[in-house]
């Protein structure tokens, strides 16, 4: 699928310039503090990167598709993002002796350090910050029906609100863990978490049975509501596959050798991370989309009240998961800033500094989250905005940029069809969700 990068680079690896004291730095940093990560690592990491939040509000999204677009959107999507990620994988090490352990190095590579580093940073910052905050309301959410489903009515009701602090608590406590192999009990933990809770939400789909009257017409009942429903959905099934902005950090802690280099474990666990997406996603969306139709909440769990204990616990599976989803998405951030704070602005590195500044980013992620906990627009809108690019066709783009495939070639062709694909979605996806965000304002009252 293309040819060697354009460059040419000798067999040898590079000298290692660095100072002593930007060595120190790089052991310090999170990305690069551990490559002793496995192949099984991988692939839990990547299923709690990939299956969450974006899993549980598949069948709604199915309600705004439609059985047709919502199967054929579903599909292109798994392929064409499995596409994109093997890409990524392929071009950690493209350069002999070189790995790039940052979605911004790889960016740099392919179009300048500065250019690359302002198109590939901001666009991962709105990812990772986006689904930090929807994590965060997620928790909260999830720990409320868990609160309300074992109380039963006889207990005081308690405000969303004051969830998400609780969930945000725990975050303060792991979120001083140094790096991806430090969060990989973890991290397994909410890998085995989503498959529990994704096989409860299903099964107890198929358990309830169709329900009465259950109308698979599309939700809105206007032309204009169809449209904007028929974008979000858009957005939301692009926010279920977003993975990629943490691939290459998640890479960057598997060692590497001339006969065994990087890729080849990665691209196992990867392997076994999709396998396991397909088997969640598919009969999530559509089992929950047959079982409710276009009364299906923009969280399955919701819609699903009975039996209680199942739902109880399924909820508290989400909790756990997106626990260990939140700091897989936020170590490429916290990684960002310390690198920030100790290279540009000469801070030392050291337990407080990281104390400090993370943090501050919890506790922004809290109250951002707490403030508006708008689940299905999010989903949506960030969906389109930044999920897109940089997991449908940035990847493309750095890959046409780098080993300039023969046009017309399979690889040249494939590569603008995601390209087409993603930037459609990128420009149509938001635009529903923002529409159902201020429908939401609308009637949201502030700390409630």
């Amino acid at each position: 699928m293309g040819t060697r990068p354009a460059e040419n680079h000798t067999s040898l690896p590079p000298k290692d310039w660095r100072t002593v004291e930007e060595r120190k730095i790089d052991d310090w940093l999170p990305v690069t503090a551990s490559r002793n990560g496995k192949w099984w690592y991988s692939a839990f990491h990547n299923v709690t990167a990939m299956v969450g939040a974006g899993l549980l509000t598949l069948p709604y999204a199915m309600s705004e598709l439609g059985w047709g677009p919502g199967v054929a959107v579903m599909t292109l999507s798994w392929i064409m993002t499995l596409y994109t990620l093997w890409q990524m994988v392929e071009m950690h090490e493209m350069v002999p002796g070189k790995r790039f352990d940052r979605y911004h190095e790889l960016g740099q590579y392919a179009f300048g350090e500065t250019l690359g580093l302002w198109i590939v940073v901001p666009q991962q910052l709105v990812v990772e910050i986006s689904l930090d905050i929807v994590y965060m309301i997620t928790g909260g959410k999830s720990l409320k029906k868990f609160h309300d489903l074992v109380c039963d009515g006889r207990c005081k009701d308690i405000k969303l609100s004051y969830f998400i602090m609780i969930f945000a608590s725990a975050q303060f406590v792991i979120s001083q863990l140094p790096n991806f192999d430090s969060i990989a009990t973890i991290s397994l933990a909410a890998a085995l978490m989503s498959i529990c809770y994704s096989t409860i939400a299903w099964g107890a789909s198929v358990d309830k049975g169709k329900a009465d009257g259950v109308d698979y017409s599309l939700r809105a009942s206007t032309t204009s509501g169809m449209v904007f429903d028929f974008l979000g959905g858009l957005g939301q099934m692009a926010f279920s596959f977003s993975g990629h902005n943490v691939v290459l950090e998640i890479q960057a802690s598997i060692p590497s050798t001339a006969d065994t280099p990087s890729k080849k474990p990665m691209w196992k666990g990867v392997i076994v991370a999709y396998t396991i997406v397909l088997l969640c996603y598919f009969p999530v969306a559509f089992v929950g989309y047959w079982a409710f139709g276009n009364s299906v909440d923009d969280n399955i769990l919701i819609t699903l009240n009975t039996p209680k204990w199942l739902i109880a616990a399924a909820n508290m599976m989400v909790v756990v998961h997106v626990i260990g989803s939140y700091q897989v998405y936020a170590m490429p951030v916290f990684d960002m800033m310390e690198m920030v704070l100790v290279r540009k602005m000469r801070f030392s590195p050291g337990w407080k500094l990281r104390l400090v500044s993370r943090s501050l980013f919890v506790a922004f992620t809290m109250f951002v989250g707490i403030t508006f906990p708008f689940f299905g627009g999010l989903i949506g809108f960030f969906g389109g905005l930044a999920f897109a690019p940089t997991t449908y066709f940035l990847p493309c783009i750095i890959w046409l940029t780098v080993y300039k495939p023969r046009v017309f070639s399979l690889s040249w062709c494939t590569n603008w069809f995601c390209i087409v694909g993603g930037v459609l979605l990128m420009v149509l996806g938001p635009i529903g969700g923002l529409r159902q965000i201020i429908m939401e304002a609308k009637i949201y009252q502030f700390y409630s």
